[in-house]
């Protein structure tokens, strides 16, 4: 009987200490302690100045935000995961060479968790759009709040946030066409 009642009393330590422990990884892995990107985060974001960060394109390069500074930005968060994603990118391609030489410029930032995953893609679809690679979300979810893909923010000459768009977009559609005519 005496071991009976060790082993129940054991194996409730053992299973607590389980639960707790798998409990706090949860947690870790989560990031239940920062704030999760939501529609409510990311209307934060209108009208302020556009976050700053570094990110690498596929060649390994460092490139900020902020050396664009004075440009119409379009700054596209996306995914080779992500079948609208794929189809935007093409449009965003269009408008870029639409407008590259009036001062526009388009960054397209990966939010795969593969690099070599990201440069098949643009190797198998070629455009010549700036693209970064966001593997740890630190820029799409840590800075912007993306809580959906693609999301896409214009950012005006000033750095200032001008308009976020969600979901897929045609870029080349004359009133957005038009939009982005009038900030340049």
């Amino acid at each position: 009987m005496r071991s009976g009642n060790t082993g129940t009393g054991s194996h409730r330590v053992l299973t607590s200490c389980f639960c707790i422990i798998a409990f706090a990884f949860l947690l870790l892995n989560t990031g239940a302690y920062a704030e999760p990107p939501s529609p409510y985060a990311i209307e934060k974001l209108s009208g302020q100045k556009a976050p700053d960060f570094t990110l690498k394109d596929l060649n390994g390069n460092d490139v900020s935000l902020f050396s664009f500074k004075g440009k119409v930005m379009i700054l596209n968060f996306w995914g080779t995961w992500c079948p609208p994603c794929k189809e935007e990118l093409l449009s965003l391609d269009r408008l870029d060479r639409i407008f590259k030489n009036r001062g526009l410029v388009i960054l397209a930032v990966s939010t795969d968790t593969s690099l070599s995953t990201v440069k098949d893609f643009i190797a198998k679809n070629p455009m010549g759009l700036t693209v970064l690679f966001d593997g740890k979300q630190k820029v799409s979810k840590g800075l912007y709040k993306v809580f959906m893909q693609p999301t896409t923010f214009i950012i005006d000459k000033r750095g200032i946030i001008y308009k976020k768009y969600f979901s897929e977009q045609d870029w080349t559609k004359p009133e957005i066409a038009r939009e982005i005519e009038g900030l340049l």
